[in-house]
């Protein structure tokens, strides 16, 4: 049995959790929903804090099972001052901040609106990439991260809200936008960060660390705002239920096949796969939701798409041309690969 699953590619474990991160927005809505129909001493016990709050406790075990045997004195001994202080800042960013955000979103827009704006991470990452490291970047990155960037800003100026936030002429821009906007964009900082501070950070380390102190002062920071009875629900025994459901599939298993898939497969096939996982966010939103696109998401999607296209022929022609073979190994291999896909959704 073990030789068997031996010999299954790295490829399929990579496709299987693009599937599963691609659903759990849509997922996690639907739960939500679940919850407020069946509320518990005047509470949703599945609210989107406790949600996020147990999925990340369930991710945070498998991740040290999995990445045991880097959590040892002379791994640790390793990292400088500079870089623990990195992590400890992609923690609070990528870890807590940007989680909030794009839960705060799902809570106030559709589940494909904030699967399109988070494709606003990859020409965010790009620009401060050549503006604040220098980097040499290459002609088809550029045109897919405008048209990202265009189509993006397609979506939210072109879709009517009930609510704007922010009239702008003709368009309007929504809260539940916004927060997935300012999302996406503690998430580009997050990644600028890690290339310049976490090079040299193992990725089963860097993944622990980011998910468990970032899960802490998620915890920590929404006992002050929210009070001391927020998390109150955790304990309910429907919200474990569902979260067995949530924890062990969407948490647990994607997970497992992510990182399974990326000791098993090349940078650029990883990046390549991880690139679909918008796409399987907007078909979740759509089986499991039932939202069907609106004018303004459909362009701007297809504009997304082109950009998509573009920057995985940069991939192939020539960013990562001379990474074929190589592993994913470091955090900062991840980080660029997680950039491509946009939000995880884990």
């Amino acid at each position: 049995m073990i030789h068997l699953i031996n010999r299954i590619p790295g490829q399929f474990y990579l496709w299987l959790a693009v599937l599963i991160f691609g659903a759990s927005s849509a997922v996690t809505r639907k739960i939500t929903e679940i919850g407020a129909h069946n509320f518990v001493g005047g509470q949703n016990p599945i609210s989107l804090c406790n949600v996020l709050f147990v999925g990340n406790l369930c991710a945070l075990l498998v991740l040290l099972i999995i990445h045991k045997h880097q959590w040892n004195r002379r791994t640790l001994a390793r990292l400088s001052r500079r870089e623990w202080i990195a992590l400890a800042m992609v923690a609070v960013l990528s870890g807590a901040l940007a989680p909030g955000l794009i839960f705060q979103a799902l809570a106030l827009t559709p589940v494909t609106n904030v699967v399109l704006v988070g494709r606003l991470e990859p020409p965010l990452t790009l620009a401060l990439s050549i503006w604040l490291l220098g980097e040499q970047v290459k002609g088809w990155d550029v045109a897919g991260a405008i048209a990202a960037f265009i189509g993006v800003a397609i979506t939210i100026l072109l879709q009517p809200t009930p609510a704007p936030l922010m009239p702008m002429g003709g368009f309007h821009l929504s809260l539940g936008e916004l927060w997935a906007v300012l999302g996406a964009i503690t998430l580009s900082i997050s990644t600028i960060i890690g290339k310049q501070r976490l090079a040299r950070v193992p990725l089963g380390l860097y993944s622990t660390v980011r998910t468990g102190l970032g899960t802490l002062i998620f915890f920590v920071v929404a006992l002050v705002l929210y009070g001391r009875t927020h998390f109150i629900g955790v304990f309910s025994p429907f919200l474990w239920e569902w979260m067995l459901l949530y924890g062990v599939i969407i948490v647990v298993v994607g997970q497992s096949f992510w990182i399974v898939g990326l000791r098993a497969s090349s940078v650029s096939t990883a990046s390549v796969i991880g690139s679909f996982t918008p796409i399987a966010g907007i078909l979740a939103a759509y089986w499991i939701l039932g939202e069907i696109p609106t004018h303004a998401q459909f362009v701007g999607g297809s504009i997304i798409f082109l950009g998509l296209v573009l920057s995985q022929v940069g991939v192939y022609s020539q960013t990562l041309r001379r990474l074929a073979m190589t592993r994913v190994t470091s955090a900062q291999a991840e980080q660029a690969i997680e950039t491509q896909m946009g939000f995880k959704g884990i």
